[in-house]
């Protein structure tokens, strides 16, 4: 480091760039266990219901979200390891500590909230330029490390014996022990790589290159499955699958309609917000409940409705259609038969 001009300092030039990195992870770690419990399952706010959030349209790693939103006790445990993984390598990239082995950490985490949570976002896509930006900056953190305002420079100024080991320069800071027409295509070939998962992402969760542009945060959207009648009780899944992730969709009418577009049920505003909770059986972390005026129905959520009502046992056998209507004039509809 003594032999390089001050203005070669390329760990010194991105300085401005390891101090937003850090504090953004550590602040999460911040906002979860200082300012706010976001840790707690009971409490409004739980973090685990965020990331039940991402998974109607996650890239790739859907069956780890899938596993961890239907074992609320292993995601309460990942979600405390994720925070506590957080708080360290931002504190550890705040100060320059073992930059390039955290910053290949921050390239991590950002791929996680890239595949997981790039489709989420009302304005500006959010969470996808969150994603982009981390895995960019991770990349560059690991090429320059930190340079003079740093632990990992005062460590190496002043001779530590950690830092004659071969492998600091791995982990720490200093010059990469990679040759130069080697380094100029490693950061060549990693820099295109990043370049193309941003294209990538950008076209797969919002159309950004080609076709119609799409945000799947915008209006809500949810889908009917498993639809049956059995007696006097009608039964089907939901689940939302688009949407703002702040709040929920306000559901506020179920009808069930014969082929001559009859009502042969119909459950109003008023009933689905005193609906029983016997009826609703919640798959996931973030529920689907009754509110004040609707059923709310968070994003990512997804129950068993069981309705029981004695109307039912009149239908005949043929075919009746389910429309579900959301506050917004949305509506959503699904076919079901009786065949016996």
């Amino acid at each position: 480091m003594k032999n390089i001009s001050i203005k070669n300092d390329a760990g010194l030039l991105v300085l401005a760039v390891r101090l937003v990195i850090g504090w953004t992870y550590f602040s999460a770690f911040w906002r979860r266990t200082i300012l706010a419990n976001k840790l707690d399952p009971e409490v409004a706010g739980y973090i685990g219901e965020k990331f039940n959030h991402f998974l109607p349209n996650a890239l790739g790693i859907k069956p780890i979200i899938l596993y961890l939103v239907e074992n609320p006790d292993m995601l309460w445990l990942s979600m405390v390891i994720f925070t506590i993984v957080e708080g360290i390598v931002g504190f550890f990239i705040l100060f320059g500590l073992f930059t390039r082995a955290m910053s290949i950490a921050v390239f991590g985490l950002a791929m996680g909230i890239l595949l997981g949570s790039g489709w989420i976002g009302t304005t500006c896509l959010d969470e996808w330029q969150i994603g982009v930006l981390g895995i960019a900056t991770g990349f560059t953190l690991f090429l320059t490390g930190s340079g003079k305002y740093s632990v990992d420079n005062y460590l190496m100024k002043n001779n530590f014996a950690i830092t004659k080991k071969k492998w600091f320069p791995w982990i720490g800071s200093g010059i990469l022990p990679i040759k130069d027409r080697i380094f100029s295509k490693v950061v060549l070939i990693g820099s295109l790589l990043i370049f193309g998962m941003t294209l990538m992402t950008n076209q797969i969760f919002h159309g950004g290159l080609w076709g119609t542009l799409h945000n799947k945060s915008v209006k809500p959207k949810l889908e009917i499955t498993e639809g049956s009648i059995n007696n006097s009780t009608l039964s089907f899944d939901v689940f939302r699958t688009e949407g703002v992730d702040v709040y929920g969709s306000w559901l506020i009418g179920i009808e069930l309609t014969d082929k001559q577009n009859n009502i042969v049920l119909e459950y109003t505003q008023e009933d689905l917000a005193s609906l029983d909770k016997e009826s609703i059986s919640n798959y996931y972390v973030a529920k689907i409940k009754p509110g004040k005026h609707s059923l709310i129905i968070p994003l990512g959520a997804k129950a068993k409705l069981n309705l029981k009502n004695e109307a039912l046992l009149k239908l005949t056998k043929g075919s009746y259609i389910l429309k579900m209507t959301d506050i917004s004039g949305a509506y959503w509809k699904h076919e079901i038969s009786i065949t016996n």
